[in-house]
């Protein structure tokens, strides 16, 4: 799936109940995190829900830094928003990531409106450890 199919089916959706069930049906496409990174460093802080992101960093053919992640939540909206944003994230270069904007892109969906304060500010905190993680390894990598 790609974020421009994920771009498409949202458009497709007029109704909010459909595309909560829509996100819910995407988290429940994330491949499986192993029990043993559900851990306190993989934990994000600052979500009201047990969110945990897991990186590796790979290279691409040009030798530059690709993170590409895991991630779960014990709650199912929060694990459908995870699958959208690895969607845009995961397998991308830190230029990418940095490049470019989550939060617009769920502006773009509508969830400023349809999330509650709280599920928006993790969400902030998921992208901002997922920015914080690409600045991180491009410092490692020059």
């Amino acid at each position: 799936m790609t974020i421009d199919e994920i771009r498409d089916n949202f458009e497709l959706l007029d109704d909010w109940d459909d595309r909560y069930r829509y996100v819910i049906e995407l988290g429940r496409t994330l491949k499986p995190m192993p029990d043993e990174e559900h851990s306190a460093e993989n934990k994000v802080q600052g979500c009201v829900s047990q969110v945990w992101l897991s990186k590796r960093v790979g290279r691409n053919g040009k030798s530059e830094p690709v993170l590409n992640y895991l991630g779960d939540s014990d709650a199912h909206i929060v694990r459908g928003l995870i699958a959208i944003l690895l969607t845009l994230y995961s397998g991308t270069t830190p230029r990418e990531i940095l490049a470019t904007d989550a939060v617009a892109l769920f502006d773009e969906f509508g969830f400023r409106d349809h999330l509650t304060p709280q599920r928006s500010n993790g969400l902030r905190s998921m992208v901002e450890r997922i920015r914080a993680d690409a600045r991180e390894a491009l410092a490692t990598a020059s």
